[in-house]
């Protein structure tokens, strides 16, 4: 079963930077969404946002 949604942490593992810079990514991709602060952001935001691979992201993950 595949995971629909990212965390800071998982940020954290894609590019290498800290947690709490995971954290601030995941907070600006809410607001460029438009998401309220309890929804969460999925892969698909993520890579819409970073611009990186869907097949990427989730292979580094997966690792």
């Amino acid at each position: 079963m595949e995971r629909v949604c990212i965390y800071p942490k998982d940020v954290q593992i894609v590019t290498g930077k800290s947690e709490r810079w995971g954290r601030e990514v995941i907070k600006k991709i809410k607001s460029h969404f438009s998401k309220q602060p309890h929804q969460l952001v999925s892969i698909d935001e993520f890579c819409q946002y970073t611009g990186l691979s869907v097949n990427t992201v989730i292979e580094k993950l997966r690792a």
